[in-house]
């Protein structure tokens, strides 16, 4: 080998290694969406694929999750298989959510004998890894603090205090959660939750998208959903699948309970990007009815022009080197008596939907006020479940406060 092409070698070699070291330790040569971050949509507003479509076609472009919310839509195997069909060229990855099993037969196009599983079986292995999983049972949480007509326990069985009723709800719930990941290959279920998150992740939910209502965030002014505050809403969901080890993550839903229903555009990108701060590894906008806009059908639900831009900047924003979301992790914890199903939306709210407020009840409400005013979204609210919580999760806190102590 002469000198001249040892001397080019080297060179080469030279500038491979520097650009190798670039990436391996210039910050900005790793993008800000780095993360497993999923953003995108909930379709829940009809049963034919062609309404499925403009939304697909309308949010493909800065978005990365689709979720049908159409158990209706899902009835008809002809038209779910378009569905998913097409979510999957689009390359959206996506969630179906289903009901019954009972509510799916031969006559809908699924097998007599295996009928959803099957579907499920075959989802796995046609679309991978962009089948993140199916959702089953709505709200459980909210049905049972409401006394809702999905309630799991109500005052016939509420046998066993506190520590029964949760028993029995955990068992209860977790026996149709795990029939479906059990009979689905070990398919991945969802939920979507107003309270309870703790006893959902109990249940063996692989997440749980709390529901995000009104407008409150530290990128907006409100301060508020009613009585119950978003960092509320986060401490108590992120606290529960942090200390499951699960993923969690935020749907938005309603504002108002009319036309137009949904948050502005501007405060949409606030939940979205409050929820990529805190640590959400899913963010999702529900959209049901259609709405009427200047005499015409919207074709997209309740989305309107304001949301798409608003998504759209939040997805590019993710995705620019030059933009910083600051990381809102948790930094303190408030501690919770085992089993105590506190609905946490007022100070006389119920427990577990069946009992009235008790001796702590005034006193974790007004300790949780006082911490969220202290430490906003960097704060979690768990239960004291040995089978949980250790002492390695709480040395993960600078600060833990109890609900039997003075929270100062």
């Amino acid at each position: 080998m002469n000198r001249k092409n040892t001397i080019i070698i080297a060179a080469v070699l030279i500038v491979v290694i520097s650009i190798s070291l670039f990436f391996i330790v210039n910050p900005a040569a790793t993008p800000a969406s780095a993360r497993q971050f999923y953003v995108g949509v909930e379709f829940a507003y009809g049963n034919q694929f062609s309404l499925l479509k403009e939304l697909v076609d309308k949010v493909e472009n800065y978005t990365n999750l689709f979720v049908i919310g159409s158990p209706s839509l899902t009835f008809n195997r002809t038209a779910l298989d378009q569905s998913c069909d097409y979510l999957y060229c689009s390359k959206l990855n996506f969630i179906v959510q289903f009901t019954s099993v009972l509510m799916y037969n031969d006559s809908d196009g699924y097998p007599a004998n295996n009928n959803l599983f099957d579907w499920i079986g075959n989802a796995t292995q046609k679309y991978g890894r962009q089948f993140l999983g199916i959702y089953r049972f709505d709200e459980p949480g909210g049905n049972q603090l409401d006394s809702g007509s999905s309630q799991i326990i109500d005052q016939n069985n509420a046998i066993g205090g506190y520590s029964g009723v949760a028993k029995n709800y955990v068992g209860n719930l977790s026996t149709i959660v795990k029939y479906y990941q059990e009979h689905g290959g070990g398919v991945n279920v969802f939920t979507a939750d107003y309270g309870l998150y703790w006893f959902d992740y109990a249940s063996s939910y692989d997440a749980v998208f709390a529901e995000l209502t009104g407008n409150q965030s530290r990128f907006s002014d409100s301060q508020f959903v009613g009585n119950e505050s978003k960092q509320e809403i986060i401490a108590l969901d992120r606290g529960a699948a942090e200390s499951f080890h699960k993923n969690w993550g935020v749907i938005v839903t309603y504002e108002y309970n009319q036309p137009p229903y949904l948050e502005s555009g501007i405060d949409l990108y606030g939940d979205l990007a409050q929820a990529y701060c805190d640590g959400a590894t899913y963010a999702i906008v529900f959209s049901y009815p259609n709405i009427t806009i200047n005499g015409v059908v919207n074709p997209y639900g309740i989305l309107t022009e304001d949301h798409f831009g608003n998504m759209s900047k939040f997805w590019n924003d993710i995705h620019n080197d030059t933009i910083t979301f600051t990381p809102s992790p948790a930094e303190a914890a408030y501690v919770l008596p085992n089993d105590y199903g506190f609905g946490f939306r007022s100070p006389t709210d119920s427990i577990w939907g069946l009992f009235p407020p008790d001796a702590y009840t005034s006193k974790i409400w007004c300790d949780t006020q006082f911490l969220i005013a202290n430490y906003s979204y960097n704060l979690n609210i768990i239960y004291a479940d040995p089978q949980v919580v250790n002492a390695q999760t709480l040395r993960s806190y600078k600060a833990v406060y109890y609900y039997n102590q003075t929270v100062t």
